[in-house]
C-alpha cells in the first residue's frame, strides 16, 4: 500500500487544501458503509487510536478510530489555518502538522523564499520527515500553492526544493495556481516568473491553473445547474459544487473556485459529451485552445460505470483532431475505477502536456517586463538579505527557454520529424 503526503502552502493553497481533505472525507463516507481502515482510505490518511499514550496507528482493515490527513500546512499569516482548525476539519489535523507565522509576506517572493526559508528552514524539515516517517510506502508528495503572493510563491517553492533535497526519491506533483492580468497584487508577474524558475528546477509535475479559467468554469457549472442542456445538471450535492453537502460549513467566496481545484475535473454531463468537452477550449483549466496546438502526452482518469471499451472509442473518435508530436503518436494513458464521484454517475480527468500552454508564459514573461522594464517596485526585493537583481533576469531567461522549447516543438506540427526535438524542461 502506498500512500501520499499533501503540502499545502500560503493562504490559496491552504484553502484549496481545505476543499481537497472536504471532498476526500466525503467521497470515502460514500463508500464507505462499513466504516473500516481500508486502503484507498490509508492513501491519504492516518488511523490513530486516541486511547494510546503515543497515539498508534491502526492497521489496515480494523475499524476507523481517528483518521488524521497526511498533510503539511504553513502559512506566514495565521488566519486560514486558524479558520480550519476552529471549522468542521479541526480533528483531521493536530499541532504537529501547522507551521504558521503572523506577519506574512508581503506579496514578496524573496521574503517568502529568502527570509521564511532560511528562518523556517528546519520546522519545516522536521515536520516533512514526521508526515514521512507514518507512511509505509511514501509515492508522492502533492504541493498546493499559488504564484501571485508572496508565501505561496517563494515559501511554496522553497519548500518544494527542500522536498528535492530531503526526498530525493520521492515524486514532487505541484497544484500551482496562477494569477490572472487583472490580478490586485502589482507584483504578481514577478513572484510568478521567480516561482516558475524553481519548478522548472524541482518539480516531476506542475498542473497549472488559471484564475480566470476558474472564475469561468464556475460560472458555467452555475448555469448548468440551474438548467443547462438535457443530462448536463449539475446536483446541489456534488461534490462538483463547493460548499453544499460538505463538512465545511457555509460556503465562502472563493470555495467554489477552490473546489474545482480539488477536483481537478473538467466537466461532468453525457458520457461521450463528457470526451469532447474535456479537449475543448471552453472546459480546459488554464485560458488555452489544446486542439489548436501541439500534444505530447495524454492521460485520461475516468471513474464511474464507463467500460474501457467506451473509453476506447472515444479515443479513436478524436485522434484525427487531436495532433500528437511526432514521436509520441500513440501517447496516451488512462486509468478507471469504478467508483464514481459523489452525486455522479461517471467523471472524466484529463492531464495532457500540450504546446497551448505557451500562450500563458508568454502573457506572463510580458507583464513581467513590463515592470522590470521600469525596475518598478524592484527596491522591496532587493532590500531583502541575500536577493539580488540577477535573480530576475535568470528567471526570466529560463522562462524563455521553456517558451522557445515548447515553439519549437510547435514548429514541427503537421509533419513528421524524425529527430524533432523533445521537451528538455519539465512542466
Amino acid at each position: 500500500m502506498t500512500q501520499s503526503v499533501v503540502v499545502q502552502v500560503g493562504q490559496c493553497g491552504n484553502q484549496v487544501g481545505c476543499r481537497f481533505w472536504d471532498l476526500a472525507l466525503r467521497e470515502h463516507a460514500h463508500v464507505n458503509k462499513k466504516g473500516l481502515y481500508d486502503e484507498a482510505l490509508g492513501s491519504f490518511f492516518r488511523n490513530v487510536d486516541s486511547r494510546e499514550r503515543d497515539g498508534g496507528a491502526c492497521a489496515v482493515g480494523g475499524r476507523i478510530q481517528h483518521l488524521k490527513a497526511r498533510a503539511v500546512l504553513v502559512d506566514m499569516e495565521e488566519g486560514v489555518v486558524n479558520e480550519i482548525l476552529q471549522g468542521p476539519l479541526r480533528e483531521v489535523f493536530d499541532s504537529t502538522q501547522l507551521l504558521t507565522d503572523v506577519s506574512g509576506s508581503g506579496n514578496n517572493w524573496a521574503v517568502g523564499y529568502l527570509t521564511y526559508g532560511s528562518a523556517y528552514r528546519e520546522q519545516i524539515v522536521d515536520k516533512l520527515r514526521k508526515a514521512a516517517e507514518h507512511c509505509d510506502c511514501l509515492q508522492c508528495f502533492f504541493l498546493i500553492h499559488s504564484m501571485g503572493g508572496g508565501t505561496g510563491s517563494g515559501l511554496g517553492t522553497r519548500v518544494l526544493s527542500l522536498l528535492e533535497e530531503e526526498f530525493p526519491e520521492v515524486c514532487r506533483i505541484v497544484s500551482s495556481i496562477y494569477p490572472s492580468a487583472e490580478d490586485d497584487v502589482v507584483t504578481s508577474p514577478y513572484n510568478s516568473v521567480l516561482a516558475m524558475r524553481e519548478l522548472t528546477e524541482h518539480a516531476d509535475c506542475v498542473l497549472p491553473v488559471e484564475n480566470q479559467s476558474l472564475v469561468d468554469i464556475v460560472n458555467k457549472i452555475k448555469q448548468m445547474s440551474h438548467g443547462g442542456r438535457p443530462g448536463s445538471a449539475i446536483k446541489r450535492d456534488s461534490a462538483v459544487i463547493s460548499g453544499q453537502g460538505g463538512l465545511s460549513g457555509a460556503e465562502k467566496p472563493f470555495d467554489a473556485m477552490n473546489n474545482i481545484v480539488a477536483n481537478l475535473l473538467l466537466n461532468i454531463t453525457r458520457l461521450d459529451q463528457m470526451f469532447s468537452d474535456a479537449f475543448s477550449k471552453d472546459h480546459q483549466l488554464i485560458r488555452a485552445d489544446p486542439r489548436r496546438s501541439l500534444y505530447l502526452a495524454c492521460a485520461l482518469m475516468v471513474r464511474g460505470n464507463v467500460q474501457v471499451s467506451d473509453v476506447r472509442r472515444n479515443i479513436e473518435r478524436l485522434k484525427p483532431s487531436l495532433p500528437f508530436v511526432s514521436w509520441n503518436q500513440e501517447g496516451w494513458k488512462t486509468g478507471l475505477c469504478s467508483v464514481p464521484p459523489v452525486g455522479h454517475a461517471h467523471s472524466l480527468l484529463a492531464l495532457a502536456n500540450n504546446t497551448c500552454v505557451k500562450l500563458t508564459f508568454m502573457e506572463l514573461r510580458e507583464r513581467f517586463t513590463k515592470l522590470y522594464r521600469k525596475k518598478a517596485h524592484l527596491h522591496h526585493y532587493l532590500h531583502v538579505d541575500g536577493m539580488e537583481q540577477s535573480f530576475f533576469s535568470e528567471a526570466v531567461g529560463s522562462l524563455s527557454s521553456l517558451i522557445e522549447e515548447y515553439h519549437h516543438l510547435d514548429a514541427t506540427k503537421g509533419r513528421l520529424v524524425p529527430d524533432a526535438p523533445r521537451l528538455g524542461i519539465a512542466s
